[in-house]
């Protein structure tokens, strides 16, 4: 791939993005996202996934919509629609189900035409969990009532964080746990990192060669993986330098950008050769990494210390060994 010819957009049909840490942090767009976002629309069709559970697609929308985005809530591909999605292969039609959730998730439940329920004593067919922030001991407390007698449990989600404006706050992750830790079984889970939300979104919007940008290693580009989806890592949410050097192998992204301008600005090849002594040389841009044995050394920090992470990604990833294995020096991650 020549750096002088394609960006993470050529050759994309949709562009599929996540939605805190990526969009938005809180209810403050992200800088450059917006405008980023617009431009890649000229050539792309623009879907947005999330894992949070608690808003409906109509709400999500008129938020992006706020922000300077052009949304209409059949756009927003959520975690809610995944789940009931699952949830009618696993029980029949107008069931009754309990909804461990907010809006977004009670919502999708009765468009799918299931029967919400909120108590343990109504005889639920199945439990569906999502987050939503007011959550409480007693609405964990009726999926525990509930799972004890063995029905089905599908969850939204388990992300264990969630950023928020005033930084990183509990996800549905844990409040799963809880019941998790109550009932002594483990949920069917809809959204990412599972494949379930990814193949919702490329069946609705027809695409051929998808493109997902998220912020969260472990969920967004495992599961864009998963999907069989290219992935970009955009570093303004969670995941940070530490974390990419540190990707496992079904957790790598194929673009690594500090911000959604780089969507469409060329995209840096990355080089490889051994040296005279064996040693590994990784090249992107002009910072060069040397892998010899189970040392990496900066041979050149380049003029973008995004293309230097991205070489000490790539002298890792490439070595078929974990981070553990080396001693890697702090200019690659500080």
């Amino acid at each position: 791939m020549s750096a002088k010819r394609r960006s993470p957009l050529d050759g994309v049909d949709l562009v599929l993005a996540d939605l805190d840490g990526v969009i938005y942090k809180g209810a403050d767009a992200i800088p450059f996202a917006v405008e980023a976002m617009n431009l890649a629309s000229a050539d792309a069709r623009i879907g947005y996934i999330t894992n949070n559970a608690s808003r409906t697609a109509q709400s999500v929308a008129e938020h992006l919509s706020s922000l300077g985005l052009t949304v209409a809530a059949d756009d927003v591909i959520t975690s809610p629609q995944a789940a009931v999605r699952l949830l009618a292969g696993i029980v029949p039609a107008g069931s009754k189900i309990l909804v461990i959730g907010g809006a977004g998730l009670i919502e999708e439940v009765e468009k799918a035409g299931f029967v919400a329920t909120f108590s343990a004593d109504d005889d639920p067919t199945a439990v569906i969990q999502g987050y939503y922030p007011e959550i409480g001991w007693v609405h964990l407390a009726e999926a525990a009532f509930a799972l004890h007698t063995g029905i089905p449990w599908v969850a939204t989600n388990t992300d264990w964080t969630i950023p928020v404006a005033r930084g990183t706050a509990p996800g549905n992750g844990t409040l799963v746990s809880a019941v998790h830790t109550a009932v002594g079984r483990l949920p069917v889970v809809a959204g990412k990192p599972e494949a379930a939300i990814f193949e919702v979104a490329v069946e609705r919007f027809g695409a051929s060669a998808p493109l997902f940008i998220g912020d969260r290693l472990d969920t967004d580009i495992l599961g864009s993986n998963r999907a069989g989806i290219d992935s970009a890592l955009v570093l303004t949410g969670i995941d940070q330098a530490k974390q990419v050097l540190a990707a496992d192998a079904n957790s790598r992204p194929r673009y690594i950008l500090g911000d959604l301008r780089e969507l469409s600005e060329p995209y840096p090849e990355t080089i490889e050769i051994i040296d005279a002594h064996g040693a590994v040389i990784t090249r992107v841009g002009d910072a060069i990494v040397r892998r010899a044995g189970n040392a990496l050394r900066v041979e050149a920090e380049g003029t973008n210390k995004l293309d230097l992470l991205r070489a000490g990604a790539a002298a890792i990833w490439s070595s078929g060994s974990s981070i553990h294995a080396f001693q890697v020096p702090p200019e690659l991650y500080s």
